[in-house]
């Protein structure tokens, strides 16, 4: 599985964004999706999943109702918008797949195995 974010961007506070991640070869065997955001010198972080196959999402705390996360199954592509932003939400995001079942939900970094490269989002105050 091959994955590709784009969309990210410079955005004034309180601003909208939607980032999206695009996924290739064996799609048939994703799982879930999950978006992780990293600023330097942190590890990755949890920002939101969803299921490939039925309406189950995921969201940290502190993006819940300026989040939303959702999916194309025909254009393999999963969005996530970003709402109400603020300085803190600075971060490269990365969209990540899962394909296998493990002992760890899917807001933890190890059910993840395929990464994509990242896009940077900057929320200006």
């Amino acid at each position: 599985v091959q994955l590709q974010a784009s969309g990210g961007g410079l955005v004034q506070t309180g601003g909208s964004l939607r980032v999206s991640c695009v996924a290739s070869g064996r799609t048939r065997s994703i799982r879930d999706i999950g978006w992780f955001r990293q600023v330097p010198g942190k590890d990755q972080t949890f920002v939101a999943a969803i299921s490939w196959s039925n309406s189950d999402t995921h969201y940290r705390d502190s993006v819940k109702g300026r989040f939303t996360i959702s999916r194309d199954n025909a254009k393999n592509t999963v969005y996530l918008q970003l709402g109400s932003l603020e300085p803190e939400d600075t971060a490269v995001y990365y969209c990540a797949a899962s394909t296998n079942a493990l002992p760890v939900t899917p807001t933890d970094v190890r059910y993840y195995r395929y990464w994509g490269q990242g896009t940077l989002v900057t929320v200006s105050s």
